[in-house]
């Protein structure tokens, strides 16, 4: 949310300097995603969390948290506000029906006499600071009240509608055009305002095109309404709409503040429009918000934090953020507060904590290690132990894990919405198995292997969930399950009896565990994302040369863009000669080579081979 600096301090004039409140944000209250300079403005975009959304979607709501927080003054503008005596006489000509239990509470008010034009520039200045545009006085003063003191507000033309405002739930396939022109189909399921004949409004997320206020309206009906939060998020979210409204009232509003903002909004509009005339407020309001309490201690609130909080500082919290408080057998037993209409978010003992906390200052809490007794030892997770001895037997053994994807195009348990390749859960581990051993044996020239040797351990579903364990090389794949490996393998001499206590011993010292059963601890190095060019290379020479002197000209003359090699792979006598064939691996970590490139390494190999007299390349 975007809040203005000067228009907190319509609030807080003793507020600090900008970059100091920005600190205040981050430590007490949340996080400050940008500061941005506009003219002799800052404003703040911070990052207020579902928690506190019901009361610091505003900016009375953050300028009351930080008058509290900072302890200076908080100038409350409610004795500002000037409104005539109604023109009713107490006969106001709205009706309105509440026919749903998704609406708490509804307040409306029929204003006549309105003059629909320009708002006043210090309206639209407030409004432009935080990214807003500005319509015309009556769109205005409603997003103003929103955005100043939480409450989504709206306003219909009178003329264009009855006067009689139904709150109900939408009869299925019934039809509404929004004010942006959309045509909307409803749902039973969907809360919205009506009159005799039409819908209004989707209650809560968007106004309808037939009651829109325009230049030639005169008459208007003004709504300030509390509906069921959850019946708000999942209309917009089938609509896929996101609106300023929305936000507010899908993370619930107090029923309390309604009257608080038709106070505000009507006062705004009398001072645009001195020659409004403005009947009763009606206001349906069937079940009153209930007043809640709340009890804690200091020495449980102590106990959570980690923190010891005194009661003096506790008692100084209460008073500067305004909670009705008694002690209960004295301030060290604990207190009892009245929660504030507005403070949702404070339900049980640890929520206090939490405040107390946030106010304090969490930098105030010490990093302390709990203390564990010498006779406590974790519970351990049989099936992590299984799968930790099945995986240090087959690294030991020579093999490397890899882990596939559970999805497969074929099975027996199906996936809803997955890609057309992934529709089922794979039914075994060795079909993927197979695909790993022939793209690696491609490879293991460059990975410098003589042979591939991989496993798998994993999830699979036919149709029942099991653990299994494959592993494999160019000879075969074997499969089975995690308690059949173990069994099997733990049965031999060499690892004895399966016992998780031994394999639990994440990094056990030589003189705890045998060299069978340590970890390897080879270094990581990173490989080239470049791909690599491999050259094999023959070469006749007398039967008394050995491979290694064949070799020691071959590594001279490679280059240093030899990855690896050269590797003897095969040799052959004839007559009085041999062959020795030798492989390299060409790869650069900061470019693709090319084949003129290699070729001219090769050839210099080539020269120097022939340089002596008896030695040829085949």
């Amino acid at each position: 949310m975007k809040i203005s600096y000067n228009w907190l301090k319509w609030y807080i004039p003793d507020a600090p300097d900008a970059d100091k409140l920005a600190d205040v944000f981050t430590y007490h209250l949340c996080e400050v995603e940008s500061i941005e300079k506009k003219g002799d403005d800052t404003i703040f975009d911070i990052k207020i969390l579902p928690d506190r959304a019901h009361d610091l979607l505003s900016h009375q709501g953050i300028a009351r948290e930080l008058a509290s927080l900072l302890n200076i003054k908080y100038v409350d503008p409610t004795p500002k506000y000037k409104i005539p005596h109604s023109a009713s006489s107490g006969q106001a000509g709205l009706k309105i029906d509440i026919q749903s239990d998704k609406c708490r509470r509804y307040m409306g008010r029929i204003v006549r006499n309105v003059k629909v034009g320009l708002s006043p520039e210090w309206v639209i200045k407030h409004l432009e600071s935080i990214g807003q545009r500005s319509i015309n006085n009556m769109v205005d003063a409603a997003n103003l009240v929103m955005f100043d003191c939480g409450q989504p507000v709206h306003a219909f033309d009178l003329d264009k509608m009855g006067e009689t405002l139904i709150i109900r739930q939408a009869k299925d396939g019934e039809k509404l055009i929004t004010l942006d022109n959309r045509d909307w189909k409803l749902k039973i399921s969907d809360l919205v305002i009506a009159d005799s004949s039409s819908v209004l409004a989707v209650a809560g997320i968007k106004g309808g095109k037939k009651p829109e206020v325009d230049d030639n309206t005169q008459n208007i009906i003004l709504e300030v309404a509390n509906f069921d939060p959850i019946s708000i998020r999942k209309t917009a979210q089938v609509f896929n709409i996101v609106t300023d409204a929305k936000k507010r009232f899908e993370n619930d509003l107090s029923s309390e503040l309604g009257s608080y903002a038709m106070l505000e909004l009507s006062a705004l509009i009398y001072e645009m429009c001195p020659d409004a005339i403005f009947e009763d407020i009606v206001d349906v309001y069937p079940e009153r918000q209930e007043i809640r309490k709340l009890s804690f201690s200091v020495k449980k609130i102590s106990k959570i934090l980690g923190l010891e909080v005194s009661v003096a500082e506790i008692e100084d919290i209460l008073k500067r953020y305004n909670f009705e408080f008694s002690a209960k057998g004295g301030p060290a037993s604990g207190w009892e507060i009245t929660i504030p209409p507005m403070r949702l978010d404070l339900a049980i003992e640890e929520d206090m904590a939490e405040e107390i906390g946030r106010i304090l200052g969490y930098d105030k809490v010490k990093e302390k290690i709990p203390h564990m007794s010498d006779m406590w030892k974790p519970k351990q997770n049989e099936i992590y132990s299984k799968i930790l001895f099945a995986r240090n037997k087959l690294l030991n053994d020579g093999y490397s894990e890899v882990m596939n994807t559970s999805f497969s195009n074929k099975g027996e348990v199906s996936v809803l919405a997955s890609a057309s390749d992934k529709n089922f859960l794979r039914v075994n581990l060795t079909d993927g198995l197979k695909e790993n051993l022939k793209l690696n044996q491609l490879n293991a020239p460059l990975l410098g292997l003589s042979e591939i040797k991989i496993f798998e351990i994993g999830t699979v579903w036919c149709p029942d969930e099991e653990m299994h364990v494959a592993f494999g090389d160019k000879k075969g794949i074997k499969e089975m399950t995690l308690d059949q490996f173990v069994s099997e393998k733990s049965s031999s001499e060499e690892y004895g009896y399966f016992s998780a206590e031994k394999f639990l011993v994440l990094e056990p010292s030589p003189s705890q565990a045998s060299s069978k059963e340590i970890f390897h601890t080879q270094k990581f190095k990173m490989w080239s994302l470049f791909p690599f060019i491999a050259r094999d290379i023959a070469v006749w020479v007398p039967d008394i040369v050995e491979s290694n002197q064949v070799h020691k000209i071959i590594k001279e003359n490679a280059g240093d863009m030899a990855v690896r090699g050269p590797e003897l792979f095969d040799e052959f006598k004839k007559d009085e000669r041999i062959s020795y064939a030798f492989r390299l691996v060409f790869q650069s970590f900061e470019r693709t080579l090319t084949d003129v490139e290699i070729n001219e390494v090769m050839t210099q190999i080539s020269n120097k081979i022939k340089d002596n007299n008896s030695w040829q390349v085949r």
